[in-house]
């Protein structure tokens, strides 16, 4: 990794002043645009030191003052969406001290956690929640009598997800006290209209216009409802006409903005007049830039979104020289390479196109690449329909995101037995994004599922095997998972193989110890095999490639003719050890006294730390593998070599 030099912390006297929210009431309001410059430049600096998400952050300061401001947080509840904006929060939330810890093992969460903080009333890694979670709050207010505010800030690209739609519809049927802020960052839905329209928001969250509202409804109450909602929905058309607001106005909500997100003179007084005065749902659009204030960010296409370690001066990122492609990049150009042969392959992400490695794809196949946006969902039912029709679509989602998209996965692909392949990135532990992000569970929700084909490979190479395997296959569902990061650094083939479905391979043979692994995990199998043959305990190593079939007829071979297996994956209980484990038990192959152990990752949610120790805690790696033979051997009597 590139060494940057590190420039001195910047000076806050205005932030040292702030540790916790309470702080901020003894700010005059007039000093607010200095503490927002402090905050700003003392979160570039952490970021600086750890990497983590930027952008999203850098665009929220002046919001996240002004709403630590104006309520009494941590009695009224704040829900960040997503959490990757959250970082200017955990600073003025008594987290300062650790805030170079972030996304460190032991340290802290890069977004909101619940036993993190009081602060932090809902964790929030995935998008689109918090609308839902904010309206659960409200109403528990409601029940309980608790006369608190609740405020939810989701972004804009947030409300691509049903979910938030759903929220919002249930909120405005239920009439809560709930306050979203929708910021958007990206300028999507409307830009900022200048001193009118903070005017105008002003005007419409204060006293007069909110209270000739309520009084409409108690007088038109009486010549019933359905008067009542005619008279209010025509005054809410009036004014939408002017602000904007219809659409949220039409879902039951009283819409404010948009307003300069950047501005105190704007956010203070919106948001006090509706701490004051509101009743109801309540959404306040609010325009804000992401990477506000640091120029680099500004400047960037993503708006540096995430980063590594950075040179705060230049901007400079710190990027680790790669001894292999990543897997990322190998799924992208092989499925590149498949669609020039194959006219009928589409391809689908759910806002993810970088991260899938779509981006790279689209570049040359803009046509038939499909960005559905923050809907997991809808890409699957989506990919299903163009299934029916003779394409081919490939479906790239990080696996802890198809997780959202399970029922569709069920019913629309599965049932139906429709050839719709599932490109699974971010298989496994994911380092610094810790438990939210793992990829821990797809190999158990898919094997389940009859007439589905799931794979692994354990190298780059065999990925490309896997992706013309994938393209090629017209009989259902396939899916093949894959880490993130770098391959082996293994001879790459020109173009895949298409493989045998259901079939393993042979890596090394041996003949007392077998070790059967399915996915990246390999690489460790082979090094343990090293140190068990040395230890005098000859050992097979075996690539499965397949969870689901199964390759049968190796496996009862290697049970046949060893006395030690070992299913290795980085995967959940459940998954491609269990299904081993059944074949062997109900076909009587553990009756002779074969000893069967299963690897998998633990049965906990593994916080954030670098990928290898992850690997080494979970037991996964070379030394882990090794223990686990001697340990079965030792429970068992038999005598063991001395370790090598």
């Amino acid at each position: 990794m590139t060494q940057l030099p590190h420039t001195a912390k910047p000076e806050t006297p205005l932030l040292d002043r702030v540790t916790w929210p309470a702080d901020l009431k003894a700010i005059d309001d007039r000093q607010m645009p200095q503490l927002a410059k402090e905050l700003r430049a003392e979160m570039v600096d952490a970021v600086s030191v750890t990497g983590g998400h930027l952008g999203a952050g850098l665009g929220v300061v002046e919001l996240t003052l002004a709403i630590h401001k104006v309520f009494d947080t941590p009695e009224d509840r704040l829900i960040f969406d997503v959490g990757h904006q959250c970082y200017p929060h955990k600073i003025i939330t008594g987290r300062r001290d650790r805030i170079r810890t972030l996304r460190q093992e032991d340290g802290l969460s890069g977004f909101t956690k619940r036993d993190e903080s009081v602060y932090d009333p809902f964790g929030a890694a995935h998008s689109s929640t918090s609308i839902s979670a904010g309206l659960g709050m409200a109403v528990a207010s409601d029940l309980t009598g608790k006369k608190r505010h609740v405020i939810a800030v989701i972004g804009d690209g947030a409300l691509s997800a049903g979910m938030a739609y759903e929220a919002l519809n249930n909120a405005g049927a239920l009439d809560a006290r709930l306050i979203v802020i929708l910021n958007d960052n990206d300028m999507s839905i409307a830009p900022p209209t200048g001193a009118m329209s903070a005017y105008l928001a002003r005007l419409a969250s204060g006293r007069t216009y909110m209270g000739i509202r309520e009084f409409g409804k108690k007088l038109t109450a009486y010549l019933g409802r359905s008067v009542d909602r005619a008279i209010t929905r025509a005054v809410e058309h009036a004014r939408g006409y002017v602000t904007g607001g219809t659409l949220f106005e039409e879902m039951g909500f009283y819409h404010i903005g948009p307003i300069d997100g950047h501005s105190f003179d704007h956010l203070l007084p919106v948001l006090r007049n509706v701490r004051d005065n509101g009743r109801g749902p309540v959404l306040i659009h609010v325009v804000t830039q992401k990477g506000k204030g640091y120029p680099p960010a500004e400047a960037a296409a993503d708006k540096y979104h995430g980063v590594s370690k950075f040179d705060v001066i230049t901007g400079t990122q710190a990027k680790a020289k790669p001894n292999a492609p990543s897997y990322t990049n190998v799924f992208a150009d092989a499925l590149i390479g498949e669609a020039r042969q194959d006219d009928r392959i589409v391809a689908v992400t759910a806002a993810m196109p970088d991260g899938t490695g779509l981006g790279k794809f689209a570049k040359e196949f803009a046509a038939r690449t499909f960005d559905v946006g923050i809907a997991e969902q809808h890409a699957v039912t989506f990919a299903a329909g163009m299934a029916t029709e003779g394409l081919k679509p490939f479906v790239a989602i990080y696996s802890t995101f198809l997780q959202r998209g399970y029922d569709q996965v069920v019913h629309d692909v599965a049932i139906q037995n429709l050839p719709v392949r599932f490109a699974i990135d971010r298989a496994g532990f994911v380092g610094a994004d810790g438990a939210t992000h793992a990829g821990s569970f797809d190999t158990t929700y898919l094997a389940t599922l009859p007439g589905f084909v799931v794979m692994a490979p354990a190298d780059e190479a065999e990925l490309k095997h896997m992706v013309r395997t994938a393209a090629a296959y017209d009989d259902g569902p396939i899916a093949f998972r894959y880490p993130r990061g770098e391959g082996v650094g293994i001879e790459m083939p020109e173009r895949g193989e298409i493989l045998p479905i259901g079939k393993g391979r042979i890596v090394k043979q041996g003949t007392k110890v077998a070790l059967l692994s399915f996915g990246t995990r390999l690489a460790d199998a082979l090094l343990a095999a090293e140190d068990l043959d040395a230890a005098g305990l000859s050992t097979t190593v075996a690539d499965a490639r397949f969870c689901k079939p199964l390759d049968e007829a190796m496996i009862a071979e290697l049970a046949a003719t060893h006395e030690v297996l070992i299913t290795i994956e980085e995967g959940a209980v459940g998954g491609f050890g269990s299904h081993v484990l059944h074949y062997l038990s109900n076909e009587g192959l553990l009756d002779n006294g074969l000893k069967v152990r299963s690897l998998v990752m633990p049965d906990i949610f593994m916080d954030q730390a670098k990928p290898e120790i992850m690997v080494a805690k979970a037991g996964l790696d070379r030394k882990g593998i090794v223990d686990t033979v001697f340990r079965a051997l030792e429970q068992h009597g038999v005598e063991l070599p001395a370790k090598a």
